[in-house]
């Protein structure tokens, strides 16, 4: 109960406040994107793409799902299937609020509102992060439009993505003794509470999640680069899942002139940093690695059995695969830039633009 009369209270605080742009892009970063499309011919063609896609997006209706569910599931489960479907609507509403920021058309605006507020009216967080980190680009749509949606479908939304982080923090996931505590199920969970706790500005979200990024980092992380997800999964894949929510939330903070957690050393030794280039022969195939060959976690080999493709044991790491690690450690690390274009050549998008933007109005 008390809980539930903080959410409500605080929420009833935002209707007078605006807050700046970090998750998403700052309106400087709009004025830049809008410049890089009238100048720049790559930009420009991707753009095209980009504005089409968005375009037919003003004809579709929000498909939200009561509740999120991928963790655990294998290709083809029914549940899972129908979550991916609802989850192309993250993807739709941050490209309607970011075309509206670069046009200020209202149809682009109204139709992001529209897809936010039927998820906020009917998704129910559950505290589970695998799940949970699907709702980015929710966030990131929030975020570029929040201070142009209507004070009642506001305070909607704002309680949707204030429970989605309590639920995170409160849950038996969340427990000491249990490995989704400290395995890449926190890295995960420490982004989504701190890229809801920067979208609102919300001190005691911030507060719990640099607290518990440093803790995430000495224990998760070890001194020589590797990681407890490598250790456990045998796995380049989950070194980068979990590197890849810890970058993200690195950069959220770093936006908001806070602690370089790139380059925070823990008192174990272990870094970010060092995690990111421990990976680096490997992506440029100086060394390899045979995936999944000694993991300790039953749902690998449960992959392996329903033939997903990459999870057979004795699947050698392609390289291409980091692209999400090299995505964000540019930000950070410039010496990353030659290697992300050589993979990265056919990947150019509008995320690529924005990742872009972001670096260089650090």
């Amino acid at each position: 109960m008390m809980r539930k009369f903080m959410i409500t209270s605080f929420v009833s605080l935002l209707y007078f406040i605006s807050f700046a742009q970090i998750v998403s892009l700052n309106p400087n970063e709009i004025d830049k994107l809008k410049s890089k499309i009238k100048t720049d011919e790559e930009v420009k063609t991707l753009y095209s793409n980009f504005n089409q896609f968005t375009l037919k997006y003003l004809d579709e209706e929000p498909n939200p799902i009561d509740t999120i569910r991928t963790e655990g599931l294998l290709k083809g489960n029914p549940k899972k299937e129908k979550t991916q479907f609802a989850l192309a609507d993250m993807n739709k509403m941050f490209s309607l609020a970011l075309q509206y920021r670069l046009t200020e058309d209202k149809r682009y605006l109204n139709k992001s509102i529209s897809f936010l507020k039927a998820w906020a009216e009917k998704n129910h967080p559950n505290g589970d992060p695998i799940d949970d980190t699907n709702l980015d680009k929710a966030v990131e749509a929030y975020d570029l439009i929040k201070n142009h949606i209507p004070a009642d479908t506001k305070k909607l939304i704002d309680q949707w993505l204030l429970e989605t982080a309590w639920a995170e923090i409160n849950s038996k996931r969340m427990k000491a003794g249990r490995a989704t505590a400290i395995n890449n199920w926190n890295a995960h969970r420490l982004k989504v509470v701190g890229e809801i706790g920067y979208v609102l500005n919300h001190k005691e979200l911030i507060d719990w999640t640099i607290e518990n990024l440093k803790s995430h980092i000495n224990i998760n992380l070890y001194a020589d680069g590797t990681s407890l997800d490598f250790k456990e999964r045998d796995a380049m894949h989950y070194h980068i899942y979990d590197l890849e929510p810890m970058l993200r939330l690195a950069i959220i903070i770093n936006r908001a002139k806070g602690e370089n957690f790139y380059t925070y050393a823990s008192a174990s030794g272990s870094s970010i940093k060092k995690s990111v280039e421990w990976l680096i022969p490997y992506i440029k195939g100086e060394k390899q690695h045979e995936e999944y060959v000694n993991t300790t976690v039953k749902f690998d080999r449960d992959r392996a059995k329903n033939n997903e493709p990459g999870f057979a044991p004795g699947t050698m790491f392609e390289p291409r695969l980091a692209l999400p690690v090299l995505r964000l450690s540019v930000y950070f690390d410039s010496t990353h830039e030659e290697l992300l274009s050589n993979l990265n050549q056919k990947n150019r998008n509008i995320q690529w633009l924005i990742n872009d933007i972001q670096r260089s109005n650090k």
